[in-house]
């Protein structure tokens, strides 16, 4: 299982040298959070930030789109240093026409979905994913505790991927910490998203170095 601190929580005044900080101690990517106000009620970052972490580190850089309209932004995030874009499927009216945009610019890409959505709303774009990523709290907010059934969904996603023999992977967002590291990773997953268990702590680098002795053990 892989690790992806999220940016939502760190502290903007040392971006760089936190991004950096999680890097070394053995993240392996770094995840983006982008609110347009409107789909979730929060406004966080855009383009200009993702081209900030770019210069901060090698490592692969994940946007999610928690906006409406997602398609309009899709270049100006890959322009930006994108490698992973992932849109939600409850936002996307054209869903099918952004991730082959995605591909098209030879992009990894995903579809998050929230946890009030039933997984079948993935059924007819599984196959062209690399990665679904599934919300385990509500959207908008961080430092959230992750919802009951959780691990439930991410049983259920993973048997309907190997069943029709397909590649992607499940990511989820929201709610993982020490705690639960563990039996996240018994569950089937590939990637978490860790926001403020790692940059809400005042050594983010330990943190990361903690979770990863904790889905190792």
């Amino acid at each position: 299982m892989r690790i992806a601190p999220s940016i939502l929580s760190a502290d903007f005044t040392r971006l760089g040298e936190q991004v950096q900080a999680v890097a070394d101690a053995g993240a392996h990517s770094i995840h983006v959070d982008v609110m347009d106000g409107q789909f979730v009620p929060n406004i966080t970052v855009g383009p200009l930030v993702v081209e900030a972490v770019r210069r901060a580190t090698t490592l692969p850089i994940e946007v999610h789109l928690m906006i409406e309209r997602a398609e309009r932004y899709v270049g100006a995030f890959i322009d930006a240093g994108a490698d992973s874009i992932s849109v939600h499927v409850e936002a996307q009216p054209h869903l099918a026409r952004t991730l082959h945009e995605v591909h098209a610019r030879q992009k990894r890409a995903g579809v998050a979905i929230n946890p009030g959505t039933p997984l079948a709303a993935l059924d007819e774009v599984l196959p062209d994913l690399e990665y679904v990523l599934l919300m385990t709290v509500n959207p908008g907010f961080g430092g959230q505790l992750m919802l009951p059934r959780s691990l439930d969904r991410v049983r259920a996603l993973r048997h309907a991927i190997q069943s029709r023999g397909l590649r992607a992977e499940i990511e989820i967002d929201g709610g993982v910490t020490l705690d639960n590291a563990a039996a996240v990773r018994d569950a089937g997953v590939d990637v978490v998203v860790v926001g403020s268990t790692v940059f809400g702590e005042p050594d983010p680098a330990a943190q990361v170095g903690a979770l990863l002795s904790r889905i190792a053990s």
